[in-house]
């Protein structure tokens, strides 16, 4: 309803217990004519199971994923919707990784199967953008964002740019310019297997990892905070908006 062209890639893929997923990645395109374009990505998924819960009753129930995916694509969403009455100098293309969350840390590579998929089977070929923006987890309390280390091995420019977008707006205390530690997200592969340059803004700390609530019966809706995703949204759009 928004104005964009969506493709929708459905694949089984095997996760690392044998256990076939039925996936689908979601991609809306706008102006899809031109090479001239960013890519902004989150994964609509959740994970099936809440391995971190402190209680062990919990642990067999699926996370709600409220902030852990849910959030990422709340923002594109009404990123979409603003794009819709005033569309950017540049293409968009927004892509909604599944089958990012059904994992095991024991196992390399068995987290992010969509996007992986993705970036070896892009949508359309030859697939080319700028750079891409990967959100995950950015509608927590009292969230920090910094610069992982993917993101600065990667794509150091871009992490840079949208760094300092945020310290102009007033957001240093949220975009903090420091190392955020190593993880491995979906910008990974997108780096790795796709070749373009893609940052994370990720609600992670190197020592103190990931929030409270992730992969727990606590990701819900009442731990979300309207301001963190006003501030993520913000920031995202003014560069998406400066961009030529």
């Amino acid at each position: 309803q928004y104005g964009a062209q969506i493709t929708e890639q459905e694949v089984v893929l095997n996760a690392y217990d044998g256990t076939r997923l039925q996936a689908r990645n979601i991609i809306a395109s706008w102006k899809s004519e031109t090479n001239n374009r960013i890519l902004l990505c989150a994964h609509w998924d959740s994970r099936p199971f809440c391995d971190e819960d402190p209680i062990p009753a919990n642990r067999m129930q699926p996370v709600m994923g409220a902030n852990d995916g849910a959030s990422g694509v709340a923002v594109l969403l009404e990123i979409a919707r603003l794009m819709a009455q005033h569309a950017p100098r540049v293409g968009v293309d927004i892509i909604l990784f599944d089958a990012e969350d059904y994992g095991s840390s024991q196992v390399e590579h068995s987290f992010c199967l969509g996007s992986q998929y993705w970036a070896k089977n892009p949508h359309k070929r030859p697939y080319i953008a700028r750079f891409g923006i990967l959100l995950d987890m950015v509608g927590g309390k009292n969230p920090v964002f910094a610069k992982d280390q993917v993101s600065m091995l990667f794509a150091p420019d871009i992490a840079n740019m949208v760094w300092d977008k945020a310290a102009q707006l007033g957001y240093s205390n949220v975009f903090v310019s420091t190392e955020g530690g190593s993880l491995i997200d979906d910008h990974y592969y997108v780096n790795a297997l796709a070749n373009i340059p893609c940052i994370d803004i990720i609600h992670f700390q190197n020592e103190v990892g990931f929030p409270a609530t992730w992969h727990t019966s606590d990701d819900v809706i009442e731990q979300i905070d309207r301001h963190t995703l006003q501030v993520v949204g913000t920031v995202v759009t003014e560069v998406l908006y400066q961009l030529k």
